[in-house]
């Protein structure tokens, strides 16, 4: 018996029960359902899918309900003279990211999360679009937070921001993650996967919901 599993994210591309078979077959052990995309319903049925795929081949498959977590994005950019909502970054430049509300263009954005300039200090580092951007914190300044593009490239509005080893004073678990939590419990998910999970608490807290909905699962 292999010791290592394969954990599949379900997608447009194979969420149909032939598609998720066709998985199952090729070797998917857990299929990893992601709540940051599609309705309840979406996943209902991808998840009746799995549930049908795996009784069809006789093998065990773990269904993973992937919780979003809290995210933080930028707001809006200024249309180019392209008509898009998009901005490049040149290496090098800086580029301020504001708390106040503002209309973003190639030397500041806002952003959603409010706490951001008291959660910065200078030398930490920031991510847009998954990492596609890079900068790093220079200096705060009131609701400014001042940085330097360290990898450059394109920004768009809306982009989420990342803020790796940075303690964000955001809960791990959103009003959504509790609500998709309950959820998965109910429909009958194996496993929980949570994001930006920094103290014991977030995962009691997930315990007390689990409690409450009268099912523990495994969270990762």
């Amino acid at each position: 018996m292999r010791k290592a599993k394969i954990v599949d994210t379900i997608g447009p591309a194979t969420e149909s029960l032939e598609g998720i078979t066709k998985l199952v077959e090729a070797g998917m052990d857990v299929a990893r359902l992601n709540r940051s995309h599609g309705t309840p319903e979406d996943h209902l049925r991808v998840y009746n899918n799995v549930r049908e795929a795996s009784k069809t081949t006789g093998r065990n498959v773990a269904a993973l309900v992937d919780l979003q977590g809290p995210k933080i994005r930028c707001g809006w950019f200024k249309k180019n003279a392209d008509g898009e909502d998009k901005v490049y970054l040149e290496e090098g430049q800086e580029f301020v990211i504001t708390t106040d509300d503002i209309e973003g263009d190639e030397h500041r954005t806002s952003t959603t999360f409010k706490g951001l300039p008291g959660d910065c200090h200078a030398g930490d580092p920031i991510l847009i679009d998954d990492g596609k951007v890079r900068l790093e914190v220079t200096k705060v300044e009131g609701n400014d937070v001042h940085t330097k593009v360290v990898v450059a490239g394109p920004v768009s509005s809306h982009k989420g921001i990342n803020l790796p080893g940075v303690a964000v004073s955001l809960p791990a678990l959103t009003e959504k993650d509790e609500s998709d939590l309950r959820w998965a419990i109910r429909t009958g998910a194996d496993i929980i996967a949570m994001s930006f999970v920094r103290f014991a608490t977030d995962i009691d807290r997930a315990h007390e919901i689990m409690d409450e909905e009268g099912r523990r699962i495994p969270i990762v």
